[in-house]
């Protein structure tokens, strides 16, 4: 079972990894806390979400483990992830070759 809530001072996490549980607790000052959740945010939510991306942005989660964590269908994961994180992390070095072979390529008449 995943468990969210918001405490006073700071937000507890209960995530699953298989059937062991961890809990983070984190303290946060309620200027702090109060500025995180002015739009409306749960603070609990965006700490999940800021844990996921940055484990899927180090590549010790991958997609499923994120939509898992975060309770995501596989669409709504690709759609997280497509707004919070580069999933095509391209090299715009190692994209100039391959935009030149694909000029070239439509240049050549087949007949």
């Amino acid at each position: 079972m995943l468990s969210l809530y918001n405490g006073s001072f700071g937000v507890t996490d209960a995530i699953l990894v298989g059937t062991m549980s961890v809990r983070v607790v984190i303290d946060i000052p309620d200027e702090i806390a109060a500025q995180l959740t002015a739009g409306g945010r749960e603070l609990s939510r965006t700490a999940l979400e800021a844990l996921a991306l940055e484990g899927y942005r180090l590549g010790t989660l991958n997609q499923l483990q994120v939509g898992r964590l975060l309770g995501l269908t596989r669409i709504e994961t690709e759609d997280f992830l497509a707004a919070h994180a580069d999933l095509y992390d391209f090299d715009p070095a190692e994209l100039s070759p391959e935009a030149q072979a694909l000029a070239n390529l439509s240049d050549t008449d087949p007949r």
